[in-house]
């Protein structure tokens, strides 16, 4: 009887991943056959100021996988240890600290669900996110994220966030404009250093730490940077 009700409870938790499944797959088989991916990538490589991967400084990179994605040259779009650590994180503080998607998640949401907070779009995101690094590699995957990501104030992409916070084309940032940049797209209205600097300035400091984590970076190079604030 009991291993009659385990399989009972198994088959309906099955069915129910099952009933959340198909509509996500439904979503990005219309959402690609409505808007190819390759098709939108080429659009937006047209835009005037899209910037390569080789004209954006290394150390932006690292800043922005030290802090979003740390394992990100490991996992193919969707990263269930990265998911698995953020869920454990936020439950033992309690409150959301972490978040669980990659990069190439965000850039998914970013193309095609902006706007959309289902569980549906969640699942459709994930398969859009594999199908992302199916395409492309993970330099290319970079290069579009930081060209169609949002950085407060008005300004979408790298270029025109550094010429507009900074006055400066992407390939001139140093490292202390390169960890201001990482940390505003969590959440543009807020850290966009025109809205409130000393909030910009503490996620900087969250950058940077996180980089120094990764080793990317020394204590002192850190230290340095927030001795200039």
């Amino acid at each position: 009887m009991k291993r009659l009700l385990s399989l009972i409870i198994i088959m309906g938790i099955l069915y129910g991943i099952y009933l959340l499944i198909i509509p996500g797959y439904n979503l990005y088989i219309d959402t690609l056959k409505n808007d190819p991916l390759d098709k939108k990538i080429e659009a937006l490589k047209q835009e005037p100021h899209y910037t390569k991967y080789s004209d954006i400084p290394k150390m932006y990179f690292n800043a922005l996988i030290a802090t979003e994605d740390r394992r990100y040259y490991v996992h193919n779009g969707l990263d269930l240890i990265g998911s698995g650590r953020a869920v454990y994180v936020n439950l033992k503080g309690r409150k959301l600290k972490e978040g669980g998607s990659t990069i190439s998640q965000q850039l998914a949401k970013n193309l095609y669900f902006p706007l959309d907070y289902t569980v549906k779009r969640k699942v459709a995101e994930i398969l859009m996110a594999l199908k992302i690094e199916r395409d492309y590699s993970k330099e290319e995957v970079l290069e579009i994220y930081v060209n169609c990501i949002y950085y407060g104030s008005g300004y979408t992409g790298i270029y025109e966030a550094s010429k507009g916070y900074f006055n400066k084309k992407p390939k001139d940032l140093d490292l202390n404009e390169c960890t201001i940049l990482v940390g505003v797209p969590n959440a543009p209205s807020k850290y966009s250093p025109k809205v409130n600097k000393d909030l910009c300035l503490q996620r900087q400091d969250k950058v940077l730490r996180e980089m120094v984590k990764g080793g990317y970076i020394t204590e002192k190079e850190r230290s340095d940077i927030s001795k200039k604030k």
